[in-house]
Protein backbone atom coordinates (compact mmCIF):
# COMPACT_ATOMS: atom_id res chain seq x y z
CA UNK A 1 0.00 0.00 0.00
CA UNK A 2 2.68 2.61 0.63
CA UNK A 3 4.59 1.54 -2.46
CA UNK A 4 1.49 2.00 -4.41
CA UNK A 5 0.47 6.01 -2.67
CA UNK A 6 4.59 6.29 -3.46
CA UNK A 7 3.99 6.09 -6.49
CA UNK A 8 1.06 8.67 -6.85
CA UNK A 9 3.01 11.03 -5.27
CA UNK A 10 5.54 10.97 -7.59
CA UNK A 11 3.57 10.82 -11.04
CA UNK A 12 1.67 13.40 -9.13
CA UNK A 13 4.98 15.45 -8.56
CA UNK A 14 6.33 14.77 -12.64
CA UNK A 15 2.86 16.29 -14.17
CA UNK A 16 2.69 19.25 -11.68
CA UNK A 17 2.92 21.44 -14.63
CA UNK A 18 0.68 19.98 -16.93
CA UNK A 19 -2.32 19.77 -14.00
CA UNK A 20 -1.71 23.19 -13.41
CA UNK A 21 -2.46 24.34 -17.19
CA UNK A 22 -5.56 22.13 -17.47
CA UNK A 23 -6.61 23.94 -14.47
CA UNK A 24 -6.16 27.10 -15.49
CA UNK A 25 -7.82 26.57 -19.01
CA UNK A 26 -10.98 25.18 -17.06
CA UNK A 27 -11.19 28.00 -15.56
CA UNK A 28 -10.88 30.40 -18.25
CA UNK A 29 -13.13 28.94 -21.03
CA UNK A 30 -16.96 29.41 -20.75
CA UNK A 31 -19.20 26.28 -20.34
CA UNK A 32 -20.45 24.79 -22.97
CA UNK A 33 -24.30 24.81 -23.54
CA UNK A 34 -26.08 21.82 -23.89
CA UNK A 35 -29.49 21.57 -26.26
CA UNK A 36 -31.99 19.72 -24.17
CA UNK A 37 -35.58 18.48 -25.15
CA UNK A 38 -36.07 21.86 -27.57
CA UNK A 39 -35.89 21.84 -31.10
CA UNK A 40 -35.62 24.55 -33.68
CA UNK A 41 -39.38 22.88 -35.44
CA UNK A 42 -40.75 24.37 -32.60
CA UNK A 43 -39.71 28.03 -32.99
CA UNK A 44 -40.86 27.46 -36.86
CA UNK A 45 -44.23 26.37 -35.90
CA UNK A 46 -44.69 29.20 -33.22
CA UNK A 47 -43.76 32.03 -36.29
CA UNK A 48 -46.20 29.90 -38.33
CA UNK A 49 -49.03 30.48 -35.59
CA UNK A 50 -47.89 33.91 -35.14
CA UNK A 51 -48.41 35.25 -38.74
CA UNK A 52 -51.79 32.82 -38.95
CA UNK A 53 -52.54 35.19 -36.11
CA UNK A 54 -51.70 38.48 -38.07
CA UNK A 55 -53.51 36.93 -41.12
CA UNK A 56 -56.78 36.02 -39.36
CA UNK A 57 -56.97 39.28 -37.35
CA UNK A 58 -55.70 41.60 -40.49
CA UNK A 59 -57.55 40.11 -43.70
CA UNK A 60 -60.20 37.67 -42.64
CA UNK A 61 -61.32 39.52 -39.45
CA UNK A 62 -61.12 42.85 -41.45
CA UNK A 63 -63.65 41.16 -44.60
CA UNK A 64 -66.08 39.73 -41.41
CA UNK A 65 -65.81 43.41 -39.72
CA UNK A 66 -67.00 44.30 -43.09
CA UNK A 67 -69.26 42.03 -43.27
CA UNK A 68 -71.13 43.20 -39.96
CA UNK A 69 -71.38 46.28 -40.90
CA UNK A 70 -73.73 45.96 -43.65
CA UNK A 71 -75.87 43.53 -41.78
CA UNK A 72 -76.19 45.97 -38.83
CA UNK A 73 -77.32 48.29 -41.39
CA UNK A 74 -79.93 46.39 -42.91
CA UNK A 75 -81.12 45.80 -39.50
CA UNK A 76 -81.22 49.24 -39.07
CA UNK A 77 -83.26 49.68 -42.18
CA UNK A 78 -85.68 46.88 -41.09
CA UNK A 79 -86.17 48.94 -37.74
CA UNK A 80 -86.60 52.30 -38.62
CA UNK A 81 -87.73 52.61 -42.05
CA UNK A 82 -89.61 48.76 -43.21
CA UNK A 83 -90.78 47.76 -39.86
CA UNK A 84 -90.36 50.55 -37.37
CA UNK A 85 -90.91 49.83 -34.11
CA UNK A 86 -93.41 52.85 -32.98
CA UNK A 87 -95.34 52.43 -36.10
CA UNK A 88 -96.01 48.55 -35.01
CA UNK A 89 -96.94 49.42 -31.61
CA UNK A 90 -99.00 51.98 -33.29
CA UNK A 91 -101.02 49.44 -35.12
CA UNK A 92 -101.13 47.10 -32.69
CA UNK A 93 -102.88 49.67 -30.68
CA UNK A 94 -105.33 50.46 -33.35
CA UNK A 95 -106.06 46.71 -33.64
CA UNK A 96 -107.05 46.50 -29.67
CA UNK A 97 -108.90 49.48 -29.99
CA UNK A 98 -111.05 48.46 -32.96
CA UNK A 99 -111.08 44.81 -30.95
CA UNK A 100 -113.17 46.63 -28.87
CA UNK A 101 -114.93 48.43 -30.94
CA UNK A 102 -116.46 44.82 -32.42
CA UNK A 103 -117.28 44.06 -28.84
CA UNK A 104 -119.45 46.66 -28.48
CA UNK A 105 -120.78 45.82 -31.51
CA UNK A 106 -121.23 42.59 -30.35
CA UNK A 107 -123.36 43.35 -27.81
CA UNK A 108 -125.71 45.83 -29.51
CA UNK A 109 -125.89 42.69 -31.34
CA UNK A 110 -127.34 40.86 -29.28
CA UNK A 111 -129.45 42.56 -27.44
CA UNK A 112 -133.02 40.54 -27.58
CA UNK A 113 -135.54 41.95 -30.19
CA UNK A 114 -138.74 39.62 -29.80
CA UNK A 115 -142.05 41.22 -29.39
CA UNK A 116 -144.45 38.35 -29.99
CA UNK A 117 -147.07 38.11 -27.33
CA UNK A 118 -149.26 35.01 -27.97
CA UNK A 119 -148.13 31.71 -27.55
CA UNK A 120 -148.18 30.85 -31.65
CA UNK A 121 -146.38 33.92 -32.73
CA UNK A 122 -144.05 33.60 -29.56
CA UNK A 123 -143.03 30.16 -30.64
CA UNK A 124 -142.49 31.18 -34.46
CA UNK A 125 -140.37 34.09 -33.31
CA UNK A 126 -138.42 32.38 -31.10
CA UNK A 127 -137.23 29.98 -33.99
CA UNK A 128 -136.67 32.37 -36.60
CA UNK A 129 -134.67 34.49 -33.83
CA UNK A 130 -132.88 31.45 -32.75
CA UNK A 131 -129.78 31.70 -34.69
CA UNK A 132 -129.46 27.87 -34.76
CA UNK A 133 -130.15 25.71 -38.05
CA UNK A 134 -131.13 23.08 -35.75
CA UNK A 135 -134.44 24.54 -35.35
CA UNK A 136 -135.28 25.02 -39.34
CA UNK A 137 -137.33 21.49 -39.29
CA UNK A 138 -139.40 23.29 -36.29
CA UNK A 139 -140.28 26.18 -39.07
CA UNK A 140 -142.92 24.39 -40.92
CA UNK A 141 -145.35 23.46 -38.03
CA UNK A 142 -144.97 26.92 -36.47
CA UNK A 143 -145.25 28.85 -39.48
CA UNK A 144 -148.95 26.64 -40.08
CA UNK A 145 -150.18 27.33 -36.37
CA UNK A 146 -149.39 31.04 -37.29
CA UNK A 147 -150.37 31.32 -40.68
CA UNK A 148 -152.68 28.23 -41.87
CA UNK A 149 -152.20 25.91 -43.97
CA UNK A 150 -153.34 25.08 -47.59
CA UNK A 151 -157.14 25.04 -48.33
CA UNK A 152 -158.97 21.97 -49.01
CA UNK A 153 -159.70 21.76 -52.50
CA UNK A 154 -163.45 21.40 -51.75
CA UNK A 155 -163.00 25.46 -49.88
CA UNK A 156 -161.04 27.13 -52.54
CA UNK A 157 -159.88 26.85 -56.52
CA UNK A 158 -156.95 24.94 -57.28
CA UNK A 159 -155.75 28.32 -58.52
CA UNK A 160 -156.47 29.35 -55.00
CA UNK A 161 -154.90 26.74 -53.39
CA UNK A 162 -151.50 26.74 -55.95
CA UNK A 163 -150.90 30.54 -55.03
CA UNK A 164 -151.38 29.89 -51.24
CA UNK A 165 -148.84 26.96 -51.50
CA UNK A 166 -146.29 28.56 -53.54
CA UNK A 167 -145.97 31.96 -51.10
CA UNK A 168 -145.92 29.89 -47.91
CA UNK A 169 -143.46 27.67 -49.41
CA UNK A 170 -141.23 30.92 -50.79
CA UNK A 171 -142.24 32.60 -46.91
CA UNK A 172 -141.24 29.84 -45.05
CA UNK A 173 -138.06 29.16 -47.58
CA UNK A 174 -136.56 32.93 -46.96
CA UNK A 175 -137.22 32.80 -43.47
CA UNK A 176 -134.85 29.34 -42.98
CA UNK A 177 -132.81 30.61 -44.40
CA UNK A 178 -132.38 34.02 -42.74
CA UNK A 179 -131.69 31.38 -39.44
CA UNK A 180 -128.69 30.01 -41.55
CA UNK A 181 -127.26 33.58 -42.46
CA UNK A 182 -127.79 34.40 -38.87
CA UNK A 183 -125.59 31.33 -37.72
CA UNK A 184 -123.47 32.00 -40.09
CA UNK A 185 -122.77 35.59 -39.26
CA UNK A 186 -121.86 34.71 -35.69
CA UNK A 187 -119.55 31.84 -37.15
CA UNK A 188 -118.24 35.06 -39.10
CA UNK A 189 -118.08 37.19 -36.13
CA UNK A 190 -116.09 34.79 -34.20
CA UNK A 191 -113.76 34.80 -36.83
CA UNK A 192 -112.94 38.53 -37.43
CA UNK A 193 -111.86 38.27 -33.76
CA UNK A 194 -109.87 35.65 -33.93
CA UNK A 195 -108.12 37.30 -36.62
CA UNK A 196 -108.31 40.92 -35.45
CA UNK A 197 -106.12 38.56 -31.88
CA UNK A 198 -104.20 36.96 -34.32
CA UNK A 199 -102.55 40.95 -35.76
CA UNK A 200 -102.02 42.32 -32.21
CA UNK A 201 -99.52 39.38 -31.99
CA UNK A 202 -98.45 39.17 -35.19
CA UNK A 203 -94.72 39.83 -36.20
CA UNK A 204 -93.87 42.01 -39.08
CA UNK A 205 -93.28 38.86 -41.10
CA UNK A 206 -96.43 37.08 -40.68
CA UNK A 207 -99.00 39.88 -41.37
CA UNK A 208 -99.18 39.19 -44.80
CA UNK A 209 -99.98 35.54 -43.93
CA UNK A 210 -102.80 37.11 -41.57
CA UNK A 211 -103.52 39.65 -43.84
CA UNK A 212 -104.60 36.51 -46.75
CA UNK A 213 -106.62 35.13 -44.24
CA UNK A 214 -108.70 38.00 -43.65
CA UNK A 215 -109.44 38.19 -46.87
CA UNK A 216 -110.41 34.78 -47.75
CA UNK A 217 -112.79 35.44 -45.20
CA UNK A 218 -114.16 38.33 -46.86
CA UNK A 219 -114.47 36.79 -50.29
CA UNK A 220 -116.58 33.76 -48.27
CA UNK A 221 -118.89 36.55 -46.42
CA UNK A 222 -119.78 38.33 -49.79
CA UNK A 223 -120.83 35.00 -51.13
CA UNK A 224 -123.26 34.74 -47.97
CA UNK A 225 -124.21 37.97 -48.74
CA UNK A 226 -125.05 37.33 -52.27
CA UNK A 227 -127.17 34.48 -50.73
CA UNK A 228 -128.88 36.44 -48.82
CA UNK A 229 -129.67 38.79 -51.57
CA UNK A 230 -130.97 35.87 -53.60
CA UNK A 231 -133.53 35.02 -51.07
CA UNK A 232 -134.49 38.96 -50.61
CA UNK A 233 -135.23 38.83 -54.79
CA UNK A 234 -137.01 35.57 -54.47
CA UNK A 235 -139.64 36.84 -51.93
CA UNK A 236 -139.99 39.91 -54.05
CA UNK A 237 -140.28 38.53 -56.60
CA UNK A 238 -143.64 35.91 -55.21
CA UNK A 239 -145.12 39.32 -54.67
CA UNK A 240 -145.09 40.45 -57.47
CA UNK A 241 -146.32 37.25 -58.73
CA UNK A 242 -149.28 36.87 -56.42
CA UNK A 243 -150.43 40.99 -57.41
CA UNK A 244 -150.13 39.24 -60.93
CA UNK A 245 -152.15 36.61 -60.13
CA UNK A 246 -154.67 38.87 -58.30
CA UNK A 247 -154.93 40.69 -61.39
CA UNK A 248 -155.29 37.15 -63.47
CA UNK A 249 -157.76 36.18 -61.20
CA UNK A 250 -160.10 39.53 -61.55
CA UNK A 251 -159.80 39.70 -65.20
CA UNK A 252 -161.07 36.21 -65.17
CA UNK A 253 -164.02 37.06 -63.02
CA UNK A 254 -164.95 40.40 -65.31
CA UNK A 255 -164.90 38.25 -68.00
CA UNK A 256 -167.37 35.60 -66.14
CA UNK A 257 -169.66 38.58 -64.98
CA UNK A 258 -169.73 40.18 -68.51
CA UNK A 259 -171.00 36.38 -69.72
CA UNK A 260 -173.65 36.24 -67.05
CA UNK A 261 -175.21 39.51 -67.80
CA UNK A 262 -175.32 39.02 -71.35
CA UNK A 263 -177.20 35.62 -70.91
CA UNK A 264 -179.26 36.98 -68.58
CA UNK A 265 -180.05 40.00 -70.90
CA UNK A 266 -180.72 37.25 -73.63
CA UNK A 267 -183.42 35.73 -71.40
CA UNK A 268 -185.18 38.66 -71.10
Amino acid sequence: MKTYLAKIFGWVRLHTMALSVLLLLAAILPPVQVQGQSSPCCAVLSAGLGTINTTLGSVIGGGLSSINGVLTTIQQFEQQVVWPVQAIAQARGLVGAIQGIYTQIRNIFNIPISSATLANPRQLETILLSRSPGQIGNTPGAYGAVYGVVPLPQNASPQMRDQVDMTDAVAQDALERAIVIDAIADQELQAADQINASIQSAAPGSAPIVEAQADAWLVRSHAYTQSALADLMRVRAIDLANSGATMKYGSSGAVGTHQDVNTILKRQ
